[in-house]
């Protein structure tokens, strides 16, 4: 009987902190946050390149809007067969960014989870730096904080603010090891992020995310709003109710009403079938997934293709193959089944999104023609929390701190700047 209640209470994570390993990485987990290098297995890295270059493709027969093209297929392929040099790539993320490894203790329904995480952290010289956690999405990682962290840690002058940034990487995704166990979702993740803060000494802090840091961020500023002072989504979403389509049906709508109700139609009728599998099948995708890195791959860049502003930028085989090595890595399980535990904590409802615990803090929100949040009002928006300001962009899509970093680095500056509106008062400097 105590061995089945010791096994209950520590089941949604390993039991034991010695247990935490990374599978194909040389990593270790401490209670106390522990600089780390990526360093994955060689062997590992050979078989995968084999792998890719062995791929067997399926039969095209010219059909479009059903995935990756054959040419993104071969593309890919024969880049990763023949020129990728994962050496070159994992010195240059390890050059780039200062990385830990930690264990945090939440207390969630009043009991300790040990959590295990990899994180970046880069602190700014400047004494009035706010501590700000920026929190990634699929089939992103950490990696997409690489583009504002300087602009964050280091502004071009004094008249804008600065931050001390921390990109941890979500359990399942990256380099934190995948849960052991169900019932880890945005919730837990709010709690395990929460609980990183405060052990780097950051009581107070601010919140930016996109995609599931979008969704962990309405969780933490809700579960947590003596803690989050403030937050920037750009990935607000709010699912249209009866009496919108009602409005839209009888051409009451306002045209951003109509555009966000169209986009997101789009989206949940044309768009979805991956969020779908994920949410309710992962372990098949998984099997799959797991076994084909070329296929693991094409599956993330299915979406990845279709939500980048074309007029900016196009996916490289070298991107492709690195941010779907964030996943392949450990194995890219945990990543996917995330989604079924969005849905669990009523994130997610089927084809549609659910209802998101109301938010009191302050917000602002930036939207982005290649995303689907993209012209949702702002008293639409305000349904979920306490929303303030709305940027609205011409340009850019769903990774806007990769895609277009200028432009979300300006509208960070421009609301944890303004100290009344966005809080940020509450720092004091």
């Amino acid at each position: 009987m105590i061995t089945l209640l010791v096994f209950t209470l520590c089941s949604v994570v390993c039991a034991a902190a010695d247990a935490f390993s990374l599978p194909n990485v040389n990593a270790t987990f401490s209670k106390s946050p522990k600089a780390f290098n990526i360093h994955v297995d060689r062997n590992f890295i050979d078989e995968t390149r084999q792998r890719a270059a062995h791929s067997r493709a399926p039969v095209f027969i010219g059909a479009t809007g059903e995935g990756p093209s054959s040419e993104n297929f071969t593309a890919v392929r024969d880049y990763w067969a023949n020129e990728y040099d994962w050496n070159k790539t994992e010195a240059s993320i390890n050059k780039k960014f200062k990385q830990f490894t930690t264990i945090v203790e939440p207390v969630i329904e009043k009991k300790t989870y040990p959590v295990p995480l990899h994180f970046v952290h880069h602190r700014s010289s400047r004494k009035d730096a706010i501590p700000l956690l920026f929190i990634h999405g699929w089939p992103g990682s950490f990696l997409e904080v690489g583009n504002i962290i300087d602009g964050l840690t280091n502004p071009p002058n004094r008249s804008v603010p600065a931050f001390h940034v921390v990109a941890p990487s979500i359990p399942g995704f990256g380099f934190s090891p995948a849960p052991q166990h169900p019932g880890f979702g945005p919730v837990e993740t709010s709690h395990a992020f929460n609980a990183l803060m405060n052990q780097l000494g950051y009581d107070k802090y601010v919140i930016q995310g996109g995609d599931f840091g979008g969704v962990i961020l309405r969780f933490q500023a809700h579960n947590f709003p003596k803690n989050v002072v403030s937050a920037l989504s750009n990935f607000w979403i709010i699912q249209p109710g009866e009496n919108d389509i009602r409005k839209l049906s009888e051409g009451l709508a306002t045209p951003d009403e109509v555009t966000y109700i169209k986009v997101l139609e789009t989206y949940i009728n044309q768009a979805s079938g991956y969020r779908i599998l994920q949410e309710t099948q992962p372990l098949t995708a998984a099997f799959a997934l797991s076994d084909s890195p070329l296929g693991n791959a094409m599956w993330i860049y299915a979406l990845m293709a279709e939500v980048i502003d074309p007029s900016i930028m196009a996916w490289t085989p070298e991107e492709i193959i690195t941010w779907s090595m964030m996943y392949y890595i450990q194995g890219p399980y945990g990543g996917l089944r995330f989604y079924r535990e969005v849905g669990n904590d009523g994130a997610l409802e089927g084809p549609d999104f659910g209802t998101l615990p109301l938010v009191e803090v302050p917000v602002a929100i930036s939207q982005f023609p290649y995303d689907i949040t993209y012209r949702m009002p702002l008293d639409w928006a305000q349904r979920g929390g306490n929303v303030i300001k709305r940027n609205v962009h011409e340009h850019g899509g769903h990774f806007a701190a990769y895609e277009v970093p200028g432009l979300l680095l300006q509208d960070i500056w421009e609301w944890f700047g303004n100290k009344e509106l966005s809080g940020t008062k509450a720092f004091g400097r």
